[in-house]
């Protein structure tokens, strides 16, 4: 029995003991939700983040910065500007060291239209971290929307000698373009795509710039590049398809517009290109109703009424000319063509009075084409007004041995 009782004294066979998960470290209160506010604000499921901010800014007594930061960014998207403008603010009031809320208060600043409030805070931001890209580049953008290109300009190579960014070689290009500098935007552009030839819209303003200045091959080759890259790119399509246009090539042209068509159904300027490669192949008909569309879609465009008046006058429909024509000069009262052009509408409605008067504006406003002194004449002969006649022919003659000195080209059959 003894023995008995020695036994069920000896201690029991000690069991493993389980091990205890180790404990997750705790956030401080400020932050604990700021994973899973980042979590639905990247999955752009802004209702679901707004409830959590709310939260999180209610249990924080409003000193969690990360959310009032997240809050003011769903406030900007939602287009209440000044409203993310004060969160952004109170952001900088709680961490004043943060380049990054200097940034966010500069840029609703720039979106509210105040530049200069928002170039003093770029600045500050600045002076917290002076190898900024992004606060040059901004900086250079707030500069020239104040027209001061030469801060604009500094600022922006001061930004590409940080980042080599395209987005940067676009905005500097066009500050030298709104400073009237083309040579030095071309520069731009051509460095620009050096470093990023497969960018499709550096290849397309280089070949617009080119094609402005009638250096068609080599705006044909960047053109080109551009299609190669990205075959859908409608401004591409659309300027390499007027060019070939221009050219007489109206088939190839057509073939280009097709493409364009289905990715930009409504877009005024290809159906004005696609009415005039009809007027082109003579097939009026079709011309009016492609520019008629192009007006429906767009019918403020001077230039798709200055078509639809031309077309009209090669139809012999001098009314519905006078119509397209007079819409036209009310739209853009400074060019001289138009005023010719709604003369010879007139004059064929028998209206000599508002015809001459035409004429005279037209005469006024264009001081280089020959046309509107010799349409002008034309109609003071036919109307027994001899000398005056005389008097625009020899001004007619003037302009074109002008025109022939100057290696310009004109119609030759004026001479």
């Amino acid at each position: 029995m003894a023995e008995e009782e020695n036994t069920s004294l000896l201690p029991m066979a000690t069991e493993p003991k389980k091990r205890r998960a180790p404990k997750a470290p705790e956030f401080p209160i400020l932050e604990r939700r700021n994973w899973l506010i980042h979590l639905h604000y990247i999955r752009k499921d802004y209702e679901t983040c707004k409830a959590i901010i709310k939260d999180q800014l209610q249990e924080t007594h409003g000193m969690c910065e990360y959310a009032i930061y997240v809050q003011a960014l769903i406030l900007r998207l939602e287009g209440q500007i000044q409203q993310s403008l004060e969160l952004f603010q109170s952001c900088s009031i709680l961490n004043p060291t943060s380049p990054d809320n200097l940034k966010q208060v500069a840029r609703s600043l720039f979106l509210l239209g105040k530049h200069k409030a928002a170039i003093e805070v770029y600045h500050e931001a600045g002076r917290l971290n002076d190898k900024d890209w992004e606060v040059n580049h901004n900086l250079g953008v707030c500069y020239s929307f104040i027209k001061d290109f030469k801060n604009a300009e500094e600022r922006l190579n001061l930004a590409l000698q940080l980042n080599k960014h395209d987005k940067t070689f676009m905005m500097l290009g066009k500050v030298h373009l709104l400073a009237g500098d083309t040579d030095k935007a071309i520069e731009v552009y051509k460095n620009a795509v050096e470093y990023c030839p497969e960018n499709t819209d550096l290849l397309t303003t280089l070949g617009l710039l080119y094609l402005q200045l009638g250096k068609y091959q080599k705006a044909f080759e960047h053109l080109g590049n551009a299609l190669t890259y990205d075959p859908n790119n409608y401004t591409a399509i659309l300027a390499a398809g007027s060019m070939m246009q221009t050219h007489g090539d109206f088939d190839v042209a057509m073939n280009k517009y097709r493409v364009a068509a289905y990715s930009v159904p409504e877009s005024p300027p290809l159906w004005n290109n696609i009415g005039m490669c009809f007027f082109g192949k003579k097939k009026y008909v079709a011309a009016i109703s492609c520019l008629k569309r192009a007006h429906y879609l767009s019918p403020f465009d001077w230039k798709v009424l200055y078509n639809l008046g031309l077309v009209h006058l090669t139809m012999q429909q001098y009314a519905s000319a006078f119509h397209f024509l007079s819409a036209a000069t009310n739209l853009h009262p400074r060019l001289g063509e138009l005023y010719m052009l709604l003369a010879v509408a007139l004059t064929n409605l028998d209206d000599v009075e508002n015809a001459t008067r035409s004429y005279e504006q037209a005469v006024a406003l264009d001081e280089s084409n020959p046309l509107v002194n010799l349409n002008f004449a034309i109609l003071l002969y036919n109307h027994g007004d001899k000398k005056a006649a005389l008097e625009q022919y020899q001004e007619m003659e003037r302009k074109v041995n002008l025109l022939k000195d100057s290696n310009t080209d004109f119609d030759p059959e004026i001479w």
